[in-house]
C-alpha cells in the first residue's frame, strides 16, 4: 500500500501543469467531490478494473454507474435512486463524472474525449487503491491535491492568511479572491458556481489545520468536523470529533441511533476485512496476530473483537479487526463455532494483541502507520460503553484499561 508520503511526492515531482490560470479549467473541483463520494467512486472503478482486467482499456463514467457492484452498493448507502432509472440519470452523472475529472485534473486517470463523451484510463493505480481503502485517505489525498493546485494557482497565501488570522475580514477576502481566480480564468462567469464548490475547496483544509471554515457561505461559527466534509454526513458523525464536549457518549449515541446507516457500515467492514487480510500477508507473512499463540497455521480469518451486530459504527475500524488462524477464530474467539457467542477472556486477550500490534506498526511506520492510536481509543470507548481519555501512544494506559474492564 501506497503511503501518504509517497502522495506528496507525487504532487511534488509530477511535470503537470495544475495551475488553473493556464489550464482554464474549472472542473478540477466540484460540488460532488466530497472523501466519501471520492471514496466510493475509486472504489468503483477499481472494482470495474478487476472485473475486466484491463487497466490500459478506456471507461465511460456510465461504465462505472451501470456495474452491478455499483448498484449494490451506491443506492443503499447515499440513498439513491435505481442507477438504470432514466430519471436518476443526471444526478448519477454528476455523482461519478465530477471525482472523474478531479482524478483526471490530477493525473491520477488519463483523460481523452471522443465526441461529446470522456474517456478515463488508469495512470496511477496504487494511488487509486490507496484513495479507495478509506475516506480518512481519500481526504488525506483531497487536501494534498487542493493545497498543490491552490499553492501553483497563486492563491494559497489567502487560505494561510485565513486560518492565520480566522476574522471575517479575512474570511471575504479568501472568498472573493476564489471567485475571481475561477471567474477571471474559466469559463465561468457568474459567482453563483464558484461559491457552490468554494465550500469543497477551503473546509478540507480547515479541518485538517482546526480552523473555522465556511458554513452557509459564511464564516462558521466553530471549528470544521469531519462529517461536515462528507456528502452522506449522517453516515460520518465520528464520536472523537463531533460529538459536543458537553454531551456525554450515551447521549450522543440516543440523537443518532436512528440514522446509523447499516449498509454502509457493512461496505466499509467489508473492504476493511480485505485490506487487513492483505496487509497481513503482505508484512506479517500471514501469520496470526495473537503472537504468543504457538498455532502457526495462517492467519485466514479477519474477526472482529467487538462484534459488528453489536457495534455497526466500529465494524470497518482497522483497530478493531484482528487477522487468526482458523482455530482461533471458530474454538477460541467464538466457543464452538457459534458465530453469535464470544469469549469475553480470549477478547481480552485479542485487545491486548491488536494492542501491541498497533504499537509495533506506529512505532515503525509514524504518520504513514495504517492505524491511529485514537481510533483504537474510541474502539476501547465504543465497545466498554466509557469515555476514557488516554494521551497519545499511552500504550501502557491502554493495557490498564482493558485490564480494568475484565476483571
Amino acid at each position: 500500500m501506497i503511503k501518504k508520503s509517497e502522495i506528496e511526492l507525487y504532487f511534488n515531482n509530477v511535470e503537470r501543469d495544475f495551475d488553473i490560470r493556464i489550464t482554464k479549467n474549472a472542473r478540477w473541483i466540484d460540488q460532488k467531490c466530497t472523501p466519501d463520494v471520492l471514496c466510493i467512486v475509486t472504489d468503483c472503478v477499481l472494482n470495474y478494473y478487476s472485473e475486466n482486467n484491463e487497466k490500459d482499456e478506456y471507461f465511460k463514467s456510465t461504465d462505472i454507474w451501470h456495474a452491478d457492484y455499483t448498484r449494490d452498493n451506491v443506492e443503499e448507502i447515499f440513498s439513491k435512486p435505481n442507477t438504470d432509472e432514466e430519471k436518476s440519470s443526471n444526478e448519477y452523472d454528476k455523482f461519478f463524472a465530477q471525482p472523474l475529472e478531479l482524478l483526471a485534473y490530477s493525473g491520477i486517470l488519463e483523460k481523452t474525449k471522443k465526441g461529446r463523451c470522456n474517456y478515463y484510463k488508469i495512470n496511477k493505480l496504487d494511488i487509486l487503491e490507496y484513495i479507495a481503502l478509506k475516506e480518512r485517505n481519500a481526504l488525506d489525498f483531497l487536501c494534498i491535491y487542493i493545497n498543490k493546485v491552490l499553492e501553483k494557482s497563486g492563491f494559497i497565501e489567502l487560505v494561510d492568511n485565513f486560518h492565520l488570522n480566522q476574522t471575517k475580514e479575512s474570511f471575504i477576502q479568501l472568498k472573493t479572491g476564489f471567485e475571481d481566480l475561477i471567474i477571471n480564468n474559466t469559463k465561468i462567469n457568474k459567482r453563483t458556481e464558484p461559491r457552490r464548490i468554494f465550500t469543497k475547496v477551503i473546509n478540507p483544509l480547515s479541518f485538517k489545520a482546526k480552523k473555522l471554515g465556511t458554513c452557509k457561505g459564511r464564516i462558521s461559527k466553530n471549528i470544521i468536523t469531519y462529517s461536515m466534509l462528507m456528502y452522506n454526513q449522517e453516515n460520518f458523525r465520528d464520536m472523537i470529533t463531533d460529538k459536543p464536549k458537553n454531551m456525554t457518549r450515551k447521549e450522543w449515541a440516543i440523537q443518532h441511533k436512528e440514522k446509523i446507516n447499516v449498509q454502509y457500515f457493512k461496505y466499509q467492514s467489508v473492504k476493511a476485512k480485505k485490506f487487513i487480510r492483505q496487509y497481513n500477508d503482505k508484512y506479517r507473512n500471514g501469520r496470526s496476530e495473537v503472537v504468543n499463540d504457538k498455532d502457526s497455521e495462517i492467519a485466514t480469518q479477519i474477526h472482529h473483537i467487538f462484534p459488528q451486530s453489536e457495534y455497526p459504527q466500529i465494524a470497518m475500524y482497522f483497530e478493531n479487526l484482528i487477522a487468526l488462524t482458523p482455530n482461533q477464530h471458530f474454538i477460541k474467539a467464538h466457543p464452538n463455532n457459534n458465530t453469535q457467542v464470544i469469549d469475553r477472556d480470549y477478547q481480552e486477550v485479542l485487545l491486548k494483541s491488536k494492542a501491541g500490534i498497533i504499537e509495533e506498526d506506529i512505532d515503525k511506520n509514524g504518520e504513514d502507520s495504517i492505524y491511529d492510536f485514537e481510533s483504537f481509543v474510541e474502539v476501547l470507548n465504543v465497545g466498554f460503553k466509557k469515555e476514557y481519555k488516554i494521551n497519545e501512544n499511552d500504550f501502557i494506559m491502554v493495557m490498564e484499561t482493558i485490564d480494568l474492564n475484565y476483571r
